[in-house]
């Protein structure tokens, strides 16, 4: 096999996700990665709205080799770069935002194509997760957090700490079969399984999948990531930092642990470059994303 190495030259070319082609064309592909840079939900720092930009930004980086997995997506897998959708200025943001990501996530999934999502603030699973489960019927939600998300909205004024109660009370999700990893923050308990950090980040992480695996069981899952369940120390460039979570270390063998569970659709949330330090949490980010495809692809 001929070596490439304009690969490795991660500073040259247009930024998509690893270089990957950019369309809207769904046909035919197996992952397409869609952009939300939105963050009027935040109530902390703005700025992750930048977040889709940084993480494309490291993808190449990221995604050079295929360890821990043992083959390399990209050689396997069709796999685009939808570009960014859901961004618009004015009082309508959020309800443009919740739309547009519902109408592109259900062409997307309904073209027999797995959905990667790149945010944004924690406000954006709305719209992949209804359109999901209009396909998919009730999921499991898998969600890696410091914060539980929890607190019910009100009068359809939705934040970032709103969805993982609003998407079970919709019916979206099945709060029994669903989890949460890495909390230590405290909201509203709504019925999901909760793995806090205080206990999580100090076991064996193929225990900590075994566990999970038990609770999602076959469900169809849709994954939703918080790089602030990372410790700040392995990711400072994030909205609302809370110490004492995982490395990134832990965290990859996490996932890489949980090969096997159906995971439909995924997203990736809340990457804030401007308080990021040489950009250690948009490689996290774009990492984690590598890993998350993996999930979906399930080979």
């Amino acid at each position: 096999m001929e070596y490439n190495v304009k690969e490795h030259l991660h500073y040259g070319g247009i930024p998509s996700f690893n270089s990957f082609p950019v369309t809207q064309d769904v046909e035919g592909a197996d992952i397409a990665i869609m952009g939300v840079p939105f963050d009027s939900g935040v109530t902390n720092r703005p700025g992750a709205r930048f977040g889709p930009r940084a993480i494309r930004n490291m993808s190449g980086l990221a995604c050079c080799f295929k360890y821990p997995w043992d083959y390399k997506i990209a050689e396997t897998t069709k796999i685009v770069d939808y570009g960014d959708v859901g961004y618009y200025v004015g009082p309508k943001t959020t309800e443009v935002m919740l739309q547009e990501t519902h109408d592109h996530a259900k062409k997307i999934l309904d073209a027999g194509c797995k959905l990667l999502t790149l945010g944004g603030d924690h406000t954006i699973p709305y719209g992949m997760v209804r359109a999901a489960s209009e396909k998919y019927g009730k999921l499991a939600l898998l969600h890696f957090d410091s914060h539980q998300d929890s607190t019910p909205s009100t009068d359809g004024n939705v934040s970032h700490a709103n969805f993982a109660y609003d998407l079970q009370a919709e019916g979206c999700i099945d709060p029994s079969h669903s989890a949460q990893v890495f909390i230590r923050t405290e909201m509203t308990e709504c019925g999901y399984h909760i793995f806090y950090a205080q206990d999580a980040v100090f076991m064996d992480m193929e225990d900590l999948a075994a566990k999970i695996k038990a609770v999602i069981g076959d469900m169809p899952v849709y994954i939703t990531f918080d790089i602030d369940a990372l410790d700040p120390s392995a990711a400072p460039g994030t909205g609302t930092p809370v110490m004492g979570g995982p490395t990134s270390a832990q965290v990859r063998k996490l996932l890489h642990a949980l090969k096997g569970i159906n995971v439909v659709a995924a997203d990736l949330v809340e990457v804030l470059p401007a308080y990021d330090q040489s950009e250690i949490t948009a490689l996290a980010a774009a990492n984690i994303a590598m890993d998350l495809m993996y999930l979906m692809d399930n080979k």
